[in-house]
């Protein structure tokens, strides 16, 4: 009896620090994705300039050299990523942009959404 309360004990600690890391194993495919996706935005503004689609007419995946298949993994679809761009040659730095991924519904609890910015920093929504 002391055993099976032990295993119990055991497990009931264990379960939820084995789902957070599979929850960030799942996360690392959306983060590369969003890698991808800045090299992408980054090279789209070198091309183009100021001539280029920017703010609310954010470039799109085509624009951006991508099929919208390219994006689709087992976790993440295109439709779970967002982006604002904004690039001009007279502000400091002249290209900004945010892209946003949340993921719900397809097996992924925490965090609920995970933002990366032009500098490279990532910011995590519980």
């Amino acid at each position: 009896m002391l055993t099976i309360l032990i295993v119990s004990i055991l497990a009931a600690v264990a379960i939820p620090i084995m789902r957070g890391e599979i929850d960030l194993a799942r996360w690392s495919e959306g983060k590369g994705i969003m890698g991808t996706l800045a090299v992408a935005i980054r090279t789209y503004a070198a091309e183009k300039g100021e001539s280029g689609n920017y703010g609310t007419d954010r470039p799109s995946i085509a624009e951006l050299g991508f099929t919208g298949s390219e994006f689709t993994g087992t976790y993440f679809t295109t439709s779970n990523f967002s982006w604002v761009t904004s690039f001009s040659n007279t502000a400091d730095p002249p290209l900004t942009f945010t892209i946003t991924t949340d993921n719900v519904g397809t097996g992924i609890f925490t965090p609920s959404q995970i933002t990366l910015d032009h500098t490279g920093k990532w910011t995590v929504t519980p």
